[in-house]
């Protein structure tokens, strides 16, 4: 899987510089958000964040340092909705979806042991993963999406109804994301 193929399609979605007064991100340029351009070292003007600083903050951020190419190693279409869920919600909650799942989906620790759901893939992660597959095989990559894109979608709801400003972007989040 070619990562960016999946940050271009972001890009494309995102568009340029946007700053909509409801969402609390703020700024931002091709979906990089000012907090995140500033943490991955971007000292300028957010309108002028180039879109080759954009894919390459994306591939170290939201593709390389929350392991999503290793996912994708064993399960592309899982890996392609970890890493958007990631850009859309921060890689953390795209990672503790991952790991909710797995373990309601281990049959009571019986398939393999529960993980804790920290927020970050790691070996822990990816063995219960590899666990899940083999046990599964590649249908099994189908239920794991749809196990995660359930938790994305009830998500979006719980914002909107807990901050009605959010209800601006609730129909693109489910229009766009899920599915």
């Amino acid at each position: 899987m070619n990562p960016i193929d999946l940050i271009d399609a972001v890009i494309d979605r995102e568009g340029g510089f946007v700053d909509h007064p409801a969402d609390p991100g703020g700024a931002t340029r091709w979906g990089i958000t000012d907090a995140v351009a500033r943490a991955n070292g971007y000292t300028g003007d957010m309108r002028l964040l180039s879109r080759a600083r954009a894919v390459a903050i994306y591939c170290r951020a939201y593709w390389l340092r929350p392991w999503f190419d290793r996912v994708a190693e064993r399960a592309p279409l899982l890996a392609a909705e970890l890493f958007d869920t990631g850009v859309n919600m921060g890689p953390p909650v795209a990672c503790g979806f991952l790991q909710r799942a797995l373990n309601a989906l281990n049959r009571g620790a019986s398939d393999y042991p529960d993980i804790v759901p920290d927020g970050a893939i790691g070996p822990a992660t990816l063995a219960a993963l590899d666990a899940f597959l083999q046990r599964r095989g590649r249908s099994g990559e189908v239920v794991l999406l749809k196990a995660v894109e359930a938790l994305q979608g009830e998500r979006y709801l719980s914002l909107a109804e807990r901050r009605p400003a959010a209800e601006a972007f609730l129909y693109g989040w489910l229009a766009n994301r899920i599915g």
